[in-house]
């Protein structure tokens, strides 16, 4: 049973679409024909199938001892059933089952930040042994006081302290900022960022789940896990309100003596507003704030964007893709397409993210820059065959060329 119910679950969108398809044939052929037996039979139809998993959810709730929606759905289908009304049999189960597909489908749309995350999430790592030996390992099977080698270009899959070399990481993972940070032996590093330029050797603090980045990930699942308030409402009512439903459709039965009349209290009382109204409603503001721009981590984060009157922003990677780009060149003397050509040639040398930005623009000739010097916090300096280059901040031309500060502060400005 417990494979024809997991069967039944991962086909349950496809059992909907199928439903729909046979509740539109029904009431065509009611529509065109006088004929009702092929409406009867088309309902019937449709209520066994979009009977059978909420029956077997049923019967696993009951061997919980738990009288979930479900029982009471099952056994007001049941009754439908028997008194003939393969109508009422067919749209509760089919309202019930388009509840739980949209629910399932909010799931999916929160979930899909964590299958991101994960992706990030470093798998193997370069293990050093005693004799100086290396091995790729699987970085749940490494241990704090691992040495691990990382190279250019490699993401780093632990944390630790960098025992030798010196490394340029990207960051962003991590802390959001897109600017390269430069690590020297002795500086921790993190999971999930990137190694720029060098290559280290790192001694191991944490891996896998227990590293900064994994419990990244662990807050995230959280988060999405979280239900809101009317959710968490809903399955407290269900825990009452189902054999509320029972003990009143007995009651009028014992009553009325009349079966027809009880089974009737319970497909009315079959909370078909009640299961797909909250699912319904996430999807739809989920949706929409995707088409918005505005991607939700889960439905009970959206729930509480109702008391924000305030919102503060990470820039970097928010409300901008933490990239610099160059917009526009102004030249204030020279040709421009040769001063291009000879700042691109030596700024791609250069792992600064602004360097790097006007390393991307077109050239025409392509120069060999030498002797190049990084002048810190300034800029860079370089030689193109027998003349000199700078190429920096306002704080270099104040130092080195301050009779120009004046018109440059215009341009600028």
């Amino acid at each position: 049973m417990v494979k024809v119910q997991r069967f039944l679950t991962e086909q349950r969108q496809a059992l909907v679409i199928g439903l729909t398809v046979l509740l539109i044939l029904a009431e065509a052929f009611r529509f065109i024909s006088s004929n009702n037996l092929m409406y009867q039979i088309l309902m019937a139809t449709a209520g066994v199938i979009g009977l059978l998993p909420i029956l077997f959810t049923a019967i696993s709730s009951l061997e919980v001892r738990l009288i979930s929606i479900d029982v009471l759905v099952s056994i007001a289908v049941i009754g439908a059933f028997i008194i003939g009304e393969y109508n009422e049999a067919a749209i509760v189960t089919w309202l019930f089952m388009v509840g739980e597909v949209l629910e399932n489908a909010t799931l999916r749309k929160t979930r899909s930040a964590i299958k991101q995350l994960t992706e990030l999430a470093p798998r193997t790592a370069v293990v050093i042994d005693e004799d100086g030996n290396t091995s790729d390992e699987d970085v749940d099977f490494i241990d704090p006081g691992d040495m691990v080698l990382i190279k250019t270009g490699n993401q780093v899959p632990v944390d630790g302290t960098i025992k030798t070399g010196t490394a340029v990481l990207n960051e962003a993972s991590i802390t959001g900022e897109s600017r390269l940070v430069k690590k020297h032996p002795g500086d921790a590093v993190f999971a999930g960022t990137i190694l720029e330029n060098g290559t280290v050797t790192v001694n191991t603090t944490a891996a896998g789940e227990d590293t900064t980045f994994g419990k990244i990930i662990e807050l995230v699942e959280e988060a999405q896990d979280s239900q809101t308030k009317t959710q968490r409402f809903i399955d407290r009512f269900a825990r009452y309100y189902t054999p509320v439903v029972l003990l009143v459709a007995i009651m009028v039965g014992l009553i009325t003596r009349d079966v027809r009349l009880a089974i009737t209290v319970m497909v009315l009382g079959c909370p078909g507003a009640l299961v797909i109204g909250v699912p319904a409603s996430t999807v739809a503001g989920i949706g929409n704030g995707a088409r918005q721009g505005i991607l939700f981590k889960g439905s009970d984060v959206m729930d509480r964007m109702k008391h924000i009157d305030t919102i503060a922003f990470d820039k970097t990677g928010t409300l901008t893709i933490g990239k610099p780009v160059v917009t526009s060149v102004n030249v204030l003397n020279g040709d421009r397409q040769t001063i291009i050509d000879q700042a691109v040639a030596v700024e791609q040398r250069s792992d600064h993210p602004l360097a790097q930005a006007i390393g991307k623009l077109d050239r025409k000739h392509d120069y060999q820059p030498t002797d190049i010097q990084t002048i810190k916090g300034q800029g860079i300096r370089a030689q193109i065959g027998e003349g000199e280059y700078l190429l920096g901040n306002p704080t270099l031309i104040k130092d080195l060329l301050g009779t120009v500060q004046l018109s440059t502060n215009s341009l600028i400005n």
